[in-house]
């Protein structure tokens, strides 16, 4: 067990650094649109969606999820690489139940796939992490109510003395 999450901390970890190193410039994204805008063919939507799949924008990452996801309906030749980037986004909006099933989705059909299984440890890192600090965030939560109930407690008593 101890191996495993390892894995996945460090598959997490490698996967946030390619993706900050690889979060798309405006001035590409600005071409690629411009590219798609010309000449709409489904390899021109897929770059420019693709791309968008790495944004920091969450309003990006939902466009590239739906044009992704288009482009897979429509029966695209690079399925794949659509589901891939559609996991990828639905990742950086910290959706990791939603990235992790496209990753099992892809790793079904290609078990061989490194990229889609190493997103998928991270999405399984993320989620863990994420109740962790959730858990956290609860108990210093109640701990506070406990105290300030006991407080209010005290101030009462000590009014009703008087």
């Amino acid at each position: 067990m101890g191996e495993t999450k390892n894995n996945q901390k460090q598959a997490k970890a490698e996967l946030d650094d390619k993706l900050k190193l690889s979060e798309p410039s405006r001035q590409i994204l600005e071409d690629l649109a411009v590219a798609c805008a010309k000449d709409p063919s489904p390899d021109n939507t897929f770059q420019y969606a693709f791309c968008l799949a790495k944004s920091s924008e969450r309003s990006e990452l939902r466009y590239a999820v739906t044009i992704l996801d288009g482009l897979v309906k429509e029966g695209y030749e690079h399925q794949v690489d659509c589901m891939y980037g559609a996991a990828v986004a639905l990742y950086l909006l910290g959706e990791y139940d939603s990235s992790r099933n496209r990753c099992e989705q892809i790793l079904r059909s290609r078990p061989e796939s490194r990229t889609a299984a190493e997103l998928h440890l991270a999405c399984i890192e993320s989620k863990d992490q994420k109740e962790k600090e959730e858990a956290k965030k609860m108990a210093a939560t109640g701990v506070g109510a406990a105290v300030a109930v006991g407080l209010l407690a005290g101030v009462a008593s000590l009014l009703l003395k008087r």
